[in-house]
């Protein structure tokens, strides 16, 4: 690789401004488009600029370098971050690795050593989109109870954006019970198992040999056949995939197991929104609030995470305003039950393309609303209309 590599440079705990730049300013073909340092309160502004990779310089890694990675990792998750540090304390490996960190080089670094490292990691990126490419919206279909329908959810909302020509990849990370294919109809000739047999890189062209088509345009990347197959899955892939996928489709929808897991996890923590659905039913929507609030805890947006009640007219005791009063918000979209629902499932063919003008296919029509009707300010605009979530960022 011959083409200088620009970098932004995060400073941290405990490292001289000064040792920092003057490997950078010694360095063959390196360009630093900005420097900031830990009392920046602009981190999001800083982390937005154009740049192939970011270097997180510290003495050691402190809680504050970790979140200095982490909100570098979330606002742009297709391009990498080295973690650069004055030694290897005890643990700061896996502190850098799990913040979401590519790389971690130690002091004192040559230009070479530099220059190697950046490489390295852009290396191993290849192919997963071009630096300053659009980053596409991750949705992630929540139910911290089974059987609520979330892939039903996931699945319907895939194919009704598709079918307003967005480019829609839909990924079943339900890796030992999931049932996104078999929704859609699709046999798993390729599926995520697969992917993670063929290994990194996991670029452009490797994804989409391993993603299906749907008749709708939809691509899915399948879940594993067998559920021992399941192990071969792990976070790093999840994030590259993610990170390839985001710059190589319109929005990424993610179809979850219930619970939070390490994938799960993982993948909220890179999501742009959330859907959550629950049903009218006592134990659903307890567990509903309790996924409320461990968003929360996480630090996610409320205002990026929608609520579905599934089978909402059924006459169970409980009425809209109980759910309010249990969960404390109103429903977003109200999917009533539908006898052709099952049928549909058991068809692969999603209600919203075989039944469009019932109740529950506008129902998931306007879960899509959600995610592609512009905002109020920008649709008044002489600027062409940009859609709300899918534009909108985290924090």
């Amino acid at each position: 690789m011959s083409d200088t590599i620009r970098a932004l440079v995060a400073i941290s705990d405990g490292v001289d401004r000064s040792t920092v730049e003057a490997a950078f300013e010694a360095g063959p073909d390196l360009d630093v488009v900005g420097y900031a340092d830990e009392h920046d309160e602009t981190w999001q502004n800083f982390f937005e600029q154009k740049s192939d990779v970011v270097v997180v310089a510290c003495g050691e890694l402190t809680d504050k370098t970790a979140q200095v990675v982490d909100r570098a990792v979330k606002l742009r998750p297709d391009r990498p971050v080295v973690v650069a540090t004055l030694g290897s304390q005890n643990g700061s490996l896996r502190r850098a690795f799990e913040a979401g960190a590519d790389d971690v080089v130690t002091y004192p670094l040559t230009p070479e050593g530099l220059r190697f490292a950046l490489e390295k990691v852009l290396a191993r990126r290849k192919g997963s989109g071009q630096v300053g490419a659009p980053v596409a919206p991750l949705v992630c279909v929540l139910g911290p109870k089974g059987g609520t329908g979330k892939t039903l959810v996931a699945s319907n909302l895939a194919v009704a954006l598709a079918r307003r020509d967005l480019r829609v990849v839909l990924v079943d990370l339900d890796l030992q019970f999931g049932d996104v294919g078999l929704a859609l109809g699709l046999a798993p000739e390729r599926t995520i198992h697969d992917l993670a047999k063929a290994g990194p890189p996991y670029d452009h062209d490797k994804l989409d040999r391993h993603l299906m088509v749907h008749s709708s345009g939809v691509k899915v990347l399948v879940g594993p056949t067998r559920p021992d197959q399941a192990s071969a899955i792990s976070v790093d892939l999840l994030r590259d995939a993610y990170a390839s996928l985001r710059t190589m489709s319109d929005i990424v929808v993610v179809d979850t197991p219930p619970g939070f897991t390490a994938e799960v996890i993982a993948t909220i923590d890179l999501a742009t929104s959330a859907c959550i659905v629950g049903m009218l039913d006592s134990l659903s929507l307890k567990n509903t609030k309790l996924g409320l609030e461990t968003l929360d805890l996480m630090g996610f947006p409320t205002e990026n995470i929608a609520l579905i009640l599934n089978r909402a007219d059924s006459r169970v005791g409980i009425t809209h305003d109980d759910v309010s009063a249990i969960i404390g918000r109103a429903p977003d979209v109200l999917v009533p039950s539908d006898r052709e629902i099952p049928r549909s499932v058991n068809e692969g063919t999603p209600i919203v393309a075989s039944r469009e003008r019932s109740e529950a296919a506008k129902a998931f029509q306007k879960l899509a609303d959600l995610y592609t009707k512009p905002a109020p300010s920008e649709s008044s605009s002489k600027a062409p209309a940009r859609a709300t979530l899918l534009t909108r960022r985290r924090r």
